[in-house]
């Protein structure tokens, strides 16, 4: 893989609501329209932020003015933001797109409690647009099935199952003050009719010993059936990140294996697949200093060849890793990152896309796209 282009979906505007971009998703539609979604907010651990999204018809050239899909909502009485928007290609000019809504209801508390580990509130809307992105449907919500009484934390857009189904990702968290130990649990619903109803969530990780949390999840569905589970790998009682993880499964989504370890350090985008028997896995590697890099995978996903090796992105700054404690340490840790969290997707002719935030620290970042060919 090399890549043949590369530019900039939105910079950084200083002193201003958009400071900080973040969280970048990315998709490609047949007429050749790549749509980004982003997080802009003044600051990265900023209460207030905006789920906007831009639209290219020029391969990257130009990009549009960052607008929301839809202006922010109440829940249930409570007002909020919209933290995070995920979009996914339906086919023709048809998209989805996943909203996450983040509770304000105290814009003065931390998204994460230190004491407890519990996030705020969070939940989800799915919409659709017939027209490349430009207008959209009456949000719809997601429940969380057994979850639904505890935040559910978005690790992807919609995907497209092969026989019609969309899957949605997430992973569940704990409610702000409940001071019960974590269970963590990576999470995949699926629904029949495009979002009208949900199954019950299939866990597709868990660890009961509360030890390794297989977060960040990033799922595929492969050429050959399969889907394929990324996933960013933290030992709390150690407090370290190990090597990225994974798990498939061979049944649509009915039950997933236990996870194997890639063999590859950091945080990772979904896998693509160039359906010529190759993998590709765009990640964030942050061993030394964070720098955005691909792999690819001849063997389904065991395995990512060294060899392979590309480095997309090295912005050059220094280390963002701390000496870690416990599980606080690795939120600070994650607040201050400014180089990382790509997303990826494949444009057909063994190209594929990649997006990601980057920046000189966390609160002055860009999105930025790279052309991958190979």
């Amino acid at each position: 893989m090399d890549v043949v282009d590369r530019g900039t979906v939105m910079a950084s505007r200083a002193k201003t609501d958009a400071a900080s971009l973040a969280f970048g998703s990315v998709c490609a539609l047949a007429s050749g329209r790549w749509l980004v979604g982003m997080r802009a907010a003044p600051s990265k651990t900023g209460r207030s932020s905006w789920a906007v999204l831009s639209r290219s018809d020029d391969q990257g050239r130009t990009w549009s003015e960052p607008a929301e899909p839809m202006p922010a909502i109440s829940w249930e009485g409570r007002c909020g933001v919209w933290r995070s928007g995920m979009y996914a290609a339906l086919g023709g000019e048809r998209v989805a797109g996943v909203l996450c809504w983040e509770d304000l209801t105290d814009p003065f508390a931390p998204m994460y409690n230190e004491t407890t580990e519990g996030i705020v509130d969070l939940r989800h809307v799915v919409m659709v647009s017939e027209d490349g992105g430009e207008t959209w449907s009456e949000p719809r919500r997601i429940p969380g099935g057994r979850f639904d009484d505890v935040p559910l934390a978005i690790t992807g857009p919609i995907l497209l199952m092969p026989d019609g189904r969309w899957a949605f990702s997430c992973e569940v968290n704990k409610t702000y003050h409940d001071a019960s130990p974590w269970q963590h649990h990576s999470i995949v619903m699926f629904s029949e009719d495009e979002g009208a109803t949900w199954t019950e969530p299939v866990v597709t990780h868990t660890d009961p010993q509360r030890r390794v949390f297989c977060w960040d999840q990033r799922v595929s569905a492969l050429s050959d059936g399969r889907m394929l589970v990324m996933y960013w790998t933290f030992d709390r009682e150690a407090a370290v990140y190990l090597n990225m993880h994974a798990a498939e499964s061979t049944d649509g989504g009915a039950t997933f294996s236990a996870v194997w370890d890639t063999g590859v350090p950091g945080q990772p985008a979904p896998v693509v697949d160039l359906g010529d028997g190759r993998l590709v896995l765009v990640y964030v590697d942050r061993t030394d200093r964070p720098t955005i890099k691909a792999r690819v995978s001849r063997d389904g996903g065991r395995s990512f060849d060294a060899d392979s090796e590309l480095i997309i992105h090295d912005r050059g700054v220094g280390t963002q890793i701390i000496r870690k404690g416990g599980m606080n340490d690795a939120w600070d840790e994650m607040n201050d990152y400014s180089v990382g969290l790509p997303a990826a997707t494949p444009l057909g002719g063994g190209e594929m896309l990649v997006v990601y935030y980057t920046g000189p620290h966390a609160d002055a970042t860009d999105i930025q796209w790279a052309r991958l060919r190979g």
